[in-house]
């Protein structure tokens, strides 16, 4: 089984082929020179660049088994303002439109954000299976859109695969192998713990400690709704705004007026936050009612505000890099942690700077999901 790895990464794709005996990567593309470098050191094969350049593709073996591609996401992430194929970078797929009409390897698989279902009501998602339908290749009749969490790993990260075979309309061999997770605390499950690596900063502590405060002082357990500091008065909301921007500041209104006496001390005793971010100034609680605490939960520092989400599930990690901060050791994930969310062996050696390295990981896939997608095309 020969294959090639386009919009290789650091090796996600290989790593779960890795599993396969007699696989073989016969070509590499990656045109991050970081995440060339640490692919190539762990499997010891050259990784060519820009595959949308001719003299790129020229290098790729005339015969080869499978063609694997995370290709870009970002012209379809909500993080990329959705611009699909008007995004230069969108236009990556058609140069693997152009290397599956030249070599015909029989099988493809492609994987992206779960958004690239619905980019442009669908008509992204629906050019891109017309255009392997063009050439011969089977696509799936719906969207595969997976996550770790439904193979046994505590991580919500979805993402759709394409799976594809040349000439054949029954693609999976075997289904998938699906073992949901409940009801567990996601961080002993990885064997997470106390360590004196990535301790949160004091100033971050400081303001959990005062929104913990805030969460703790008020008449709800279950916040469904964004807190925004600057909109806690008696304003009246302005018809200008978005129904969507409306309806938060209304909530934010009736939260103060129900909690008056107590917002205004909380306000005044931290001198109305001056000092504090204005990300930080704003609080999303999605605990539900599973959090007793902040502190219980998994923690986010977002420019949209603090997040914190039930400990159940870490989220996913994103290459813009908010990594989470497990609430009850006050640290973020290390490197190492962050591999464990992506099904990555410990022996593979990551890049030695850790905000590189983490970014590397939020641009992978899960190795898990991809070898059981692999195991189902009967590879």
């Amino acid at each position: 089984m020969k294959f090639i790895d386009l919009f290789a990464g650091i090796g996600g794709f290989h790593l779960a082929l890795s599993r396969f005996p007699d696989a073989q990567c016969v070509f590499a593309s990656e045109i991050d020179e970081f995440a060339a470098e640490v692919y190539s050191r762990n499997f010891g094969i050259k990784v060519h660049g820009d595959i949308s350049l001719d003299s790129v593709k020229n290098a790729i073996p005339e015969k080869f088994d499978l063609l694997c591609a995370g290709f870009p996401c970002q012209p379809f992430s909500k993080g990329g303002q959705l611009k699909g194929f008007e995004d230069t970078r969108g236009t990556l797929f058609f140069d693997i439109i152009t290397i599956l009409h030249k070599h015909r390897p029989q099988y493809v698989l492609l994987e992206n954000v779960a958004n690239l279902v619905g980019h442009d009501d669908g008509n992204t998602y629906r050019r891109i299976l017309e255009s392997l339908k063009s050439l011969g290749y089977s696509v799936p009749d719906v969207p595969i859109i997976l996550s770790p969490h439904q193979f046994g790993i505590p991580v919500l990260r979805q993402r759709v695969f394409i799976p594809c075979r040349l000439g054949s309309p029954n693609l999976f061999k075997t289904k998938l192998n699906f073992k949901p997770v409940e009801g567990i605390d996601a961080c002993d499950y990885f064997g997470f713990c106390n360590s004196d690596e990535n301790v949160i900063s004091k100033v971050e502590h400081d303001i959990l400690k005062i929104w913990d405060e805030f969460y703790h002082g008020i008449d709800l357990r279950v916040i469904g709704f964004p807190i925004w500091l600057s909109e806690l008065n008696e304003k009246v909301v302005p018809y200008s705004d978005p129904q969507w921007k409306q309806s938060i500041k209304r909530k934010n209104r009736d939260l103060y007026k129900r909690n008056k006496a107590f917002v205004d001390r909380w306000l005044l005793k931290h001198n109305g936050l001056v000092g504090y971010s204005d990300s930080q100034k704003k609080f999303e609680w999605q605990c539900g009612a599973d959090c007793q605490s902040v502190f219980d939960g998994f923690i986010q520092f977002r420019p949209s505000g603090i997040r914190v989400k039930r400990p159940n599930y870490f989220s996913t990690q994103v290459a813009i890099n908010h990594p989470q901060i497990i609430g009850k050791y006050l640290r973020r994930l290390s490197v190492s942690e962050a591999k464990k969310l992506q099904s990555i062996p410990d022996d593979f050696v990551m890049h030695n700077n850790g905000k590189i390295a983490l970014k590397q990981l939020g641009n992978s896939v899960n190795v898990d999901v991809v070898y059981n997608v692999l195991k189902s095309m009967g590879i």
